[in-house]
């Protein structure tokens, strides 16, 4: 192999190249005027080599800068090689300008190393379930980007690997994707490991259809409160579908939060203040409600107090206490996957199919109440959205809106000319 010397970075033109030894060798050969080809070279400088000094020559050319020495005192240096001249030139010149940017990557960090430095140091303090949710949207990038080195990740190369995503994925899924790999890039941008985000130039591509969301009709809804009765999930079935509490904010629901007396001249109520979010706090400023209890769901909220005292008796020193309205047997909180386990069931028992989600109870509290009557406006207070866009976007397959305030005007106008 054939090396142009060491280049000190930025210290000189990229274009004047020093002397060329032969690493094998050690020879020390001119300048410009004689490169080419290595066995060309070679000959052209005193005839062939002999094979057996030169056997690992392979006529490639190689391009070597000279860096600033570490912190152990060691010198280093960054090496690229080419076929020829013109290659390792062009490879030189795009090396000095990502050190003159300040860019320290080499093709050893892949995309798959970026990914995994983003899930492992990039998202402190946030909630498992997002780094979860994160970590399952990255990983099927890695099968199709993870070995190229992030340096050479170009807008095509995710683009492409987006296209393949979506055309088993959802969506929303898609873009998740495309957002979280942005968010990983831009990370690797800040230790100076990549130049740009590619990825944030990149438009998500449209998915399958994702399954739609659905309510209960108010057969259903009935049968599954009857079915309810017989769980320690009753209060939060009748809660979810009578108030339209989010499973979000059912779960981190605490007892001080619930006034099922009258005491105070204010009716039977519920402060939804608290979510399971990381930081506690409720999704949005209009989310922060306090929601008046129908007649069924103080009486579901009384029983589960007196069943929640006899797990506590049960449970004895075991009982670890939260203040919890909804909780495991042992007093901590219930996670997304005991609430949607224990659903199926109480679905399977009322004979309308297991495929329900929590979240749909709660789709079903605006679909009974738009189907008798209630305007948007209301329903939007009443499922603490910020805006009654929010409720007609998310929900809009169970609203009915009719407005109906113009028929009646115009019968009243009529009504009276006819007299």
């Amino acid at each position: 192999m054939l090396t142009f010397g060491e280049i000190p970075a930025g210290a000189i033109p990229v274009a004047k190249l020093p002397a060329i030894h032969c690493q094998r060798s050690g020879t020390r050969h001119g300048g410009q005027a004689r490169l080419g080809r290595g066995l060309h070279l070679l000959r052209s400088l005193g005839g062939v080599p002999r094979p057996d000094s030169h056997r690992h020559c392979p006529g490639r050319w190689r391009g070597v800068v000279s860096l600033k020495s570490g912190p152990d005192g060691k010198r280093r240096r960054k090496k690229v090689s080419g076929k020829n001249k013109t290659e390792v030139r062009a490879k030189l010149a795009e090396l000095h300008d990502d050190l003159n940017d300040g860019v320290v990557s080499d093709v050893g960090y892949t995309v798959a190393v970026a990914i995994r430095d983003y899930l492992a140091d990039a998202l402190p303090g946030r909630a498992p379930m997002t780094i979860s949710t994160q970590r399952e949207v990255l990983e099927p990038l890695i099968p199709i980007l993870g070995n190229v080195p992030l340096r050479e990740l170009t807008a095509a190369d995710v683009r492409s690997a987006l296209i393949k995503l979506a055309a088993t994925r959802a969506t929303r899924t898609v873009s998740m994707t495309q957002a979280a790999l942005a968010r990983a890039i831009r990370h690797a941008e800040a230790g100076d490991k990549v130049r740009r985000n590619v990825a944030a130039l990149v438009d998500s591509p449209s998915g399958r259809q994702g399954r739609p969301s659905r309510s209960l009709t108010f057969e259903q809804a009935v049968a599954l409160i009857t079915a309810a009765q017989d769980y320690a999930l009753y209060a939060y079935v009748v809660l979810s579908l009578l108030v339209g509490l989010r499973t979000e904010e059912a779960r981190a629901l605490r007892w001080d939060h619930v006034h099922l007396d009258t005491d105070s001249g204010l009716p039977p109520r519920v402060d939804v203040w608290r979510s399971v979010r990381a930081h506690g706090d409720v999704k949005t400023s209009k989310s922060r409600r306090s929601l008046a209890l129908p007649a069924m769901a103080v009486a579901a909220l009384t029983e589960h107090r007196e069943r929640q005292a006899s797990d506590r008796l049960r449970a004895g020193e075991l009982w670890q206490e939260q203040g919890l309205v909804f909780s495991t047997t042992l007093g901590t909180m219930l996670d997304a996957g005991n609430v949607r386990r224990s659903l199926r069931g109480i679905c399977r028992k009322a004979g309308i199919g297991e495929d329900w989600t929590p979240r749909e109870l709660r789709h079903t509290f605006v679909s009974l109440l738009s189907g008798n009557g209630m305007g948007i406006e209301e329903i939007s207070r009443l499922v603490g959205h910020s805006s009654t866009l929010v409720t007609q976007t998310v929900y809009r397959h169970e609203l009915r809106p009719v407005v109906t305030s113009g028929a009646e005007m115009m019968d009243r106008i009529f009504a009276d000319g006819a007299k």
